[in-house]
């Protein structure tokens, strides 16, 4: 791992300080950035969205999809939990938790926006951390390769359907064509647009293409960050008035990272996968695609919606739990191999 990506909850904190410090004390440059809309897109965070989201999809080769049939057990697991039970969970612990146990401890006006942002969070399965999370526990990685351009070729079509029902469930509206709209902007062209400058790096050779990953793949947490000053410097006064908040939203992610990279990796076993095969797919259902769960979130609610903060609480959380789910899948491996002999 990167010092970025090791240390990424340290410097999501120290956004948060910098940017409700900011959005207390100089406001203006803030404002202005907030009203720079085209069609409810802030424009300042669509760039920096681009910038993060395209150097994470240039690692992703759709050649790879034929490997799917090396490994269709674990194939099969992962898509089901990463679209039939991760989703859904999401959305249960959201009402559980911020309906009703929460509830008198949270701001009444942005119950259903904190459901909202916990589901968008949960139906993003991850698209480049899970590389690291892979690399870590040995995984296999063409198994890692295949099972991320699958998702990403799903999610391409099932994204905005499966948020505008599971919203709707929840009895939130759902603003279609925002939700239309952020898919094409954060997933369609950036996929399009990171394919072909894929192509264009393979052309000059594969050490070329190493060398140029190496080079842009500060890029994406730099942009992140600089979007989580932005999101905080908005977020602030409810930050400062309802300082519980952040732990209260992290209970449900917590508890929906355990159950679903539980669940992944039991099932890996049941079906007799390879531990090396189980890791990534028990990691990849634990983990989100942040990065387009913050923008799509923002585009939808706004800046100041409690929407965007439950996705943030999923930035901040997200390297100290995976690290942990690494731990324990490395740990468990002797039990794990006892059971598929």
């Amino acid at each position: 791992m990167s010092v970025f990506e090791r240390y990424l909850t340290v410097w999501v904190f120290l956004c948060i300080v910098v940017g409700i410090a900011l959005g207390q004390f100089v406001p203006a440059p803030f404002q202005m950035l907030g009203k720079m809309e085209v069609a409810n897109v802030n424009l300042p965070v669509g760039l920096l969205i681009w910038v993060m989201i395209i150097p994470m999809l240039v690692k992703v080769d759709f050649s790879a999809l034929h490997e799917v049939k090396a490994h269709i057990k674990g194939i099969g697991v992962t898509l089901f939990v990463n679209w039939l039970v991760k989703p859904f969970s999401m959305a249960l612990l959201g009402w559980i938790f911020i309906r009703h146990l929460f509830a008198p401890y949270l701001p009444a006006d942005q119950l259903d926006s904190y459901i909202a942002g916990l589901i968008l969070l949960a139906a993003a399965p991850c698209t480049a951390m899970v590389f690291v999370w892979s690399r870590l526990t040995n995984g296999d990685p063409l198994f890692t390769l295949s099972q991320v351009a699958l998702n990403d070729s799903i999610m391409i079509v099932a994204f905005a359907p499966l948020v505008g029902l599971l919203l709707g469930i929840s009895a939130i509206t759902v603003p279609w064509a925002t939700l239309v709209t952020s898919v094409v902007l954060y997933i369609v062209i950036p996929l399009a647009l990171a394919q072909l400058w894929r192509k264009t790096l393979l052309a000059r050779g594969q050490d070329y293409f190493d060398a140029m990953l190496a080079k842009i793949g500060p890029w994406s947490v730099a942009a992140l960050l600089a979007t989580l000053v932005l999101l905080f410097a908005f977020q602030g006064r409810a930050i400062i008035e309802q300082p519980l908040v952040i732990a209260l939203l992290a209970v449900p992610i917590l508890i929906q990272v355990c159950f679903n990279s539980g669940l992944a990796y039991w099932l890996n076993r049941r079906v007799g996968e390879t531990h090396n095969v189980a890791c990534p797919s028990a990691l990849i259902g634990a983990s989100n695609f942040f990065e387009l769960a913050v923008a799509t979130a923002i585009s939808l609610f706004g800046f100041e919606s409690g929407a965007a903060l439950a996705t943030v609480v999923g930035v901040l959380i997200e390297v100290p739990v995976m690290l942990l789910v690494v731990k324990v899948v490395n740990a468990s491996k002797g039990w794990y191999e006892e059971g598929v002999r």
